[in-house]
């Protein structure tokens, strides 16, 4: 852009009024299920109309959008093969058994005096192994929801628990979507990114868990029922057994290794799916599905079905049968599918000079380091509710601030971890956004009923400014100018 006049701030708003506009309408058509197709046709056409703007008055060619998609798609590459071994994971860590056994053990450990707090752990337990905030608050959240209101707690307290809970393991899990793509979109290694979060998000759910602690207490019995049919719905359906969590400790050893996150998803997929054949046999052979095979065959088909498809086992419980069933790859691919489209968006907005444009704007209102992170958390927050969508906002945010962050001598680690601290976690806090519409209609509690009690997700960009004003664990390169 260096040899071409940058588009005027209002002009380069354009695109994203369009983007926003056409979002409002495919969430007002689809709901949740604008992620399915419709907030994907919204990023085209808001690519459509970036493209025609620069091409029909800023004489921008072709061969640059062309040439910056293709510096794009090369550097989300290795995400994708992440999204995809991801699902892998998720069907295998199911299947074989693991995430039934630790959930079988965690609700085990609620107390009615203690239930807030448990709710919270336990949620953040399932959501940190399943790397999905939704399913766990589809799932075991509903259960809880139920146990707590057995035991007289507000349904606000108790959603705001699941809530605070899920999104934790949701932005913390090296196999949530949002993770992976804060740190890609920034260029980072999702297990550095993960890390560097800790800064923030540790001393964040330590008050969180404090605040429903003390909540929790004075509480009478009750609920103790719920539990049991929960525990035996497991029992039934699955080998519980403590061994099989050798696979977590193996997945744990090799991040602290700091192994490639690729080789790290995949030798646990397999570790996970030799235990699946050793202790979940009669679960392959449900999922294969065809009794005209010999055993060897149908237990290869059920476990092949594991790694790349879909699978509903039946447990005779709703809730459960939602919690085990899982999309394998193939379950991931609305997601790489929005973030191939969002990329594109990114990618034309950065080859025509108007993400450039925007950025030299908020520029201008920085002063400090503070000032920096503060704008990206503000911004984070505008794009959830601008956008109605976290994934949207998360590529939106890095592609404003990655050269700020650059020019300003910031690691890229510290742009990440800032985005992922605004978008992820206060997605559920927005109405109109997909995750709040989800969220609501699943736990059957409105948004702004809850909102007050998700401590964990109201908290966390605060804390980030915090970190940010304190300085703490931020590095900065020496500049010209410090010279």
């Amino acid at each position: 852009m260096t040899d071409r006049k940058l588009p005027n701030p209002l002009i380069a708003c354009i695109p994203l009024a369009v983007l926003i506009g056409l979002l409002a309408i495919a969430i007002t058509l689809f709901g949740s299920d604008s992620l399915s197709g419709g907030s994907q046709i919204a990023l085209l056409m808001g690519m459509a109309v970036c493209m025609f703007i620069s091409m029909a008055f800023y004489r921008v060619p072709w061969k640059s959008f062309e040439n910056q998609m293709t510096k794009t798609m090369g550097g989300i590459f290795i995400t994708l093969l992440i999204l995809l071994t991801v699902g892998m994971l998720s069907g295998s860590w199911m299947v074989s058994g693991i995430v039934p056994t630790l959930i079988y053990y965690g609700v085990q450990i609620m107390s009615p005096r203690f239930f807030l707090v448990s709710a919270c752990a336990i949620c953040a337990l399932v959501s940190l192994l399943s790397g999905s905030s939704w399913t766990t608050i589809a799932t075991i959240g509903v259960a809880l929801l139920g146990i707590g209101d057995a035991l007289g707690i507000s349904e606000a307290w108790t959603a705001g628990a699941i809530i605070s809970g899920a999104y934790f393991g949701d932005k913390m899990s090296p196999l949530s979507d949002t993770t992976i793509l804060a740190s890609s979109a920034v260029g980072v290694d999702i297990f550095e990114h993960i890390r560097y979060m800790m800064h923030t998000t540790v001393p964040t759910i330590t008050i969180t868990l404090i605040i429903f602690l003390v909540a929790g207490l004075g509480h009478g019995s009750g609920g103790e029922l719920h539990v049991e049919e929960f525990t035996h719905g497991l029992s039934s359906t699955f080998n519980i057994s403590a061994w099989v969590l050798l696979v977590p400790v193996i997945t744990g050893v090799l991040i602290a290794r700091k192994t490639p996150s690729v080789i790290v998803l995949f030798v646990s997929s397999l570790a996970a799916g030799i235990v699946a054949l050793i202790a979940q046999p009669h679960l392959l052979r449900e999922i294969a599905a065809d009794a005209t095979l010999t055993t060897p065959a149908a237990l290869t088909k059920g476990l092949a079905i594991t790694f790349y498809g879909s699978t509903a086992i039946q447990t005779g419980s709703d809730a459960l049968n939602d919690l085990v069933s899982t999309g394998g790859m193939a379950g991931m691919l609305n997601t790489i599918w929005l973030i191939i489209c969002a990329m594109c968006f990114g990618s034309a907005m950065v080859a025509s000079g108007m993400i450039q444009s925007i950025t030299s704007v908020i520029i201008r209102w920085i002063r400090s380091r503070f000032s920096l992170v503060s704008s990206t958390v503000a911004t984070g927050i505008l794009m959830n509710i601008a956008t109605g969508d976290q994934f949207i906002s998360i590529v939106l945010s890095a592609d404003i601030f990655r050269e700020v962050y650059d020019q300003e001598g910031y690691e890229p680690r510290l742009l990440s971890r800032t985005t992922e601290d605004a978008v992820t976690v206060t997605s559920v806090l927005v109405p109109w956004n997909t995750c709040g519409m989800t969220q609501a209609t699943v736990l059957g509690v409105p948004t702004l009923v809850y909102i007050p009690y998700c401590f964990f997700n109201f908290l966390s960009p605060l804390m980030t400014m915090f970190i940010a004003a304190i300085g703490w664990r931020i590095k900065r390169k020496i500049m010209p100018s410090d010279n």
